[in-house]
């Protein structure tokens, strides 16, 4: 019943069809056939194996409606198939299933908590978090012996961006199987001059990419994921901001950064060369850590540097109601002391630019040392928020923690930065000097930073 379909699909295309790892992704540049090769392996696995059951997945119903349905309805024969769409489902004669179905927000995965499915399909997989695919993919089930796969198609960018080129780009080189916890994946790229249907059908189309801003055009043209639509820092380049690390000399001025919550520690170690470059060498970055905890991998990790100053948010400031004690506070009480950065966001962002911004000569302010990892890896993932387009988004949450630790070092050298810290004299009010009073000398110099030198 294939071959009588005369099916008519790239060499790309036919990659996709007869890969089989457990988890496969079909992506990279705009016009690469994705959507299609999805649809034509959909109907392959349907009539090859009857009362199978599949899901295609899309971020919205309108989304499916405009592409793939409609697709569907011009590419499966109308002889052995019929589509539903009040249950947006489609069923082939042979009793096989294709549910059509949605994810708006992070919930929608709940209303298919009891289903089973031999293959999940996700299109557009980078508008799809985390959380949504690693759920969907546990109704990967079934006692039929029909071979279980998630077939996935993306272009780079989107919410989705960092995590799945952390599971999919970065593990393996592309067209590689690459096997983890017992399963297997594949990245077979795509481009837009392997679909020589559409280069030949619509041949200026190319020629509209190449007319897009740099960073479109690399994603979308190129499947480029290091450049992406949507990228708050693509000055940002591995060959330029990452470096080899080399000794840092002892005369050079040496701070941590902090950002802190029991979901994540980030902590970085930044060295200032005497021509004021900016050195990264050395991060920590790790969950579920107490505040205790935290402090006392801090102390293990930073070793014999002598650090000038550790900057922390101020938020870390705010007193908790259950002890009255602030986070700032029980830091110090373990042994590390935080001095206050600033919390602009706006203006810490830019600071952060400003030292990634290319001098004439070529090189940039801010590098960062191979080995800190986590940096490296998320400060290129981080998207613009267009509700706020010079702030950044704060999801996926995962991937702003180095970032923001690396932001409230940058903003501490700030104009703005340098007039908030300025040290302004207050009275003190008698519970004030209570406390005062029967602080440690880290409390005593904690007081002075947030209420000022006493009158």
């Amino acid at each position: 019943m294939e071959a009588s379909l005369s099916l008519s699909v790239t060499r790309r295309q036919y990659d996709f069809l007869t890969a089989d790892a457990t988890e496969v992704l079909f992506g990279g540049a705009a016009g690469g056939g994705k959507s299609y090769g999805q649809l034509v392996d959909a109907l392959v696995y349907a009539l090859r194996y009857p009362a199978s059951k599949q899901l295609i997945l899309r971020r919205t119903y309108a989304e499916l409606e405009k592409s793939l349905i409609r697709v569907s309805l011009g590419l499966f024969p109308r002889d052995i198939y019929r589509y539903n769409s009040s249950s947006h489902t489609g069923k082939f004669k042979n009793g096989s299933v294709i549910d059509f179905g949605y994810c708006a927000v992070e919930n929608d995965v709940f209303q298919y908590q009891s289903a089973e499915y031999d293959v999940i399909r996700f299109d557009e997989l980078t508008h799809f978090t985390e959380f949504q695919y690693l759920y969907l993919i546990s109704r990967l089930r079934g006692a039929n012996g029909y071979p279980k796969q998630v077939k996935s198609s993306t272009n780079p960018g989107g919410i989705g961006h960092a995590w799945v080129k952390e599971r999919f780009i970065d593990p393996s080189p592309p067209n590689t199987v690459f096997c983890e916890g017992g399963g297997s994946r594949i990245f077979l790229p795509s481009f837009i001059d392997d679909n020589l249907f559409l280069t030949e059908g619509d041949p200026d189309y190319k020629k509209r990419l190449l007319e897009l801003p740099e960073s479109q055009r690399k994603a979308l043209l190129y499947g480029d994921w290091n450049i992406f639509e949507g990228q708050y820092f693509p000055e940002f380049s591995e060959a330029l901001h990452v470096v080899d690390p080399f000794v840092i000399p002892p005369d050079w001025r040496r701070y941590r950064t902090v950002d802190y919550g029991l979901d994540r520690l980030a902590c970085l170690w930044i060295a200032i060369a005497p021509n004021e470059d900016v050195y990264v060498y050395k991060e920590l970055c790790e969950s579920n850590l107490i505040i205790s905890e935290a402090a006392a991998a801090i102390g293990r990790r930073n070793g014999e540097d002598k650090i000038y100053a550790t900057l922390a948010p101020p938020d870390l400031w705010s007193r908790s109601q259950e002890t009255g004690k602030s986070k700032a506070i029980l830091f110090a009480e373990n042994g590390v002391s935080f001095t206050r950065s600033g919390n602009n966001r706006e203006a810490g962002w830019l600071a952060v630019k400003e030292l990634l911004k290319i001098r004439e000569d070529g090189t940039p302010r801010l590098r960062i040392f191979r080995q800190c990892r986590e940096l490296c890896r998320c400060l290129p993932m981080l998207q613009i928020n267009p509700d706020a387009p010079t702030d950044v988004l704060t999801e996926p949450h995962a991937i702003t923690h180095a970032p923001d630790a690396l932001r409230g070092f940058a903003i501490t050298f700030t104009h703005a930065a340098r007039e908030e810290r300025a040290v302004e004299r207050r009275v003190w009010h008698k519970d004030l000097w209570e406390d005062y009073r029967h602080a440690s000398d880290e409390q005593k110099r904690y007081l002075k930073q947030k209420y000022g030198e006493p009158l």
